[in-house]
């Protein structure tokens, strides 16, 4: 038996009293604030409102030692929020200040309406914007046990959250690691002397093929998936999501066709890093004008070659240069057709390839596995704070 099956027999074997939250907790919306107001008044405290994360930094505060928030509006409705020390709340945000602390911990209130969190969504109203109204969310069942308890589910629940947030940060710099050292031998792997014997300098567009553009008004009624810039992952290099297109529903930019083994770099926003391989299952798909569809010759390069080459220090060095326009930078086809990159013979750059392909699959098991591994462990404390947040009613408790 644990302790706090042992605190639970001693002290409340009959089981424990449950109340509605208006009952034991004040429950008050923030204050109106905008990003206007913000960036008018800069400082140092947080701005609590509807995300999970803060709107910004205020140069005044409304709140103080009172952390537990409730989010009232928007995408967020309904999730739990805590905020230690001084920080200006919102009003999107409802604050729940316990009325009997002698009672009742803030951290264990905190705990309960995490475990709670759906049942708090569900009372929101999905009309439109998403919206929490205070009066029903003074309604939610709460138990409260005895202090003590109170207490030893609090360090028990602590210490799962703090243990969750060590792997993380650990698996976090594992990845971190991985991905430094990888590029440091792409880099490396990569580097030539323009005098090197048996290395010749050539534009990508001279080592990669032309490609084509859909002609839509030519085109029956089929259908293509189509790769827009938000279509791939800048953690993995890879397709995540298409949407399915015709010529009736096409966006303007779906305009390049595609085909297996192309590389496609993102000339829009170029910095952001999109570029990806095109694998078999997107030959003769279309892609959006925001990317150069590089077609690599098999006689001169390789595809992976060319991948990796353009993921190098030196590619992003002369994209900074040749980009323009400050909200929305872009570079051209034309510009980096025209980057010359170094081709030496096909034995060495299968040489090269091998060594990076292995290199990339370390990072990308990793990158896979932490998201895997995390959730793993959130499940765990979800399960136990379940378990531990779960009381026999005492009857007429109310």
């Amino acid at each position: 038996m644990s302790k706090i099956d042992d605190l639970i027999q001693g002290l409340c074997p009959e089981g424990v009293k449950v109340k509605e939250l208006g009952d034991i907790a004040v429950v008050k919306t923030g204050q109106a604030i905008n990003k206007t107001m913000i960036q008018n008044s800069p400082g140092d405290y947080p701005v609590v409102n509807s995300g999970k994360d803060p709107l910004g930094y205020y140069k005044n505060y409304n709140t103080e030692d009172d952390p537990i928030g409730v989010t009232s509006r928007g995408a967020g409705v309904g999730s739990v929020t805590w905020y230690e020390g001084r920080y200006f709340r919102g009003n999107l945000n409802y604050s729940v200040t316990i009325k009997e602390k002698r009672k009742i911990m803030n951290r264990y209130l905190f705990h309960l309406l995490l475990n709670n969190q759906n049942s708090i969504q569900a009372l929101a109203t999905y009309d439109g914007i998403p919206a929490l109204n205070a009066s029903n969310l003074k309604k939610l069942s709460v138990s409260i046990p005895p202090l003590e308890v109170q207490k030893e589910i609090v360090r028990v629940l602590d210490s799962f959250t703090e243990l969750e947030a060590e792997l993380e940060a650990e698996l976090e710099a594992e990845l971190e690691a991985r991905k430094k050292q990888y590029e440091y031998y792409r880099n490396e792997l990569l580097n030539f002397d323009e005098a090197q014997d048996g290395v010749r300098w050539r534009a990508l567009g001279e080592v990669c093929k032309p490609t084509l553009n859909v002609r839509w008004d030519t085109i029956g009624d089929g259908i293509f998936r189509y790769v827009d810039l938000s279509s791939v992952s800048r953690d993995n290099n890879s397709i995540m999501e298409t949407v399915v297109i015709n010529k009736y529903n096409a966006p303007s930019r779906a305009q390049k066709i595609i085909s297996d083994g192309d590389v496609i770099f993102g000339t829009t926003r170029p910095l952001l890093r999109r570029f990806c391989i095109i694998p078999k299952e997107y030959d003769n798909q279309i892609c959006s004008t925001g990317f150069c569809v590089l077609r690599p010759n098999k006689e001169i390069t390789l595809t992976n070659y060319i991948y990796y080459y353009i993921g190098t220090q030196r590619f992003y060095s002369y994209v900074e240069q040749k980009q323009k326009g400050t909200s929305y930078p872009a570079i051209s086809d034309n510009n980096v057709r025209s980057f010359k990159i170094p081709i030496p013979s096909m034995t060495e750059q299968q040489r090269i390839v091998n060594i990076l392909d292995k290199f990339e699959k370390l990072t990308n098991d990793i990158s896979v596995g932490l998201p895997a591994e995390v959730e793993a462990r959130r499940k765990q404390y979800e399960y136990y704070r379940n378990k531990l947040l779960t009381f026999k009613e005492l009857e007429f408790s109310k």
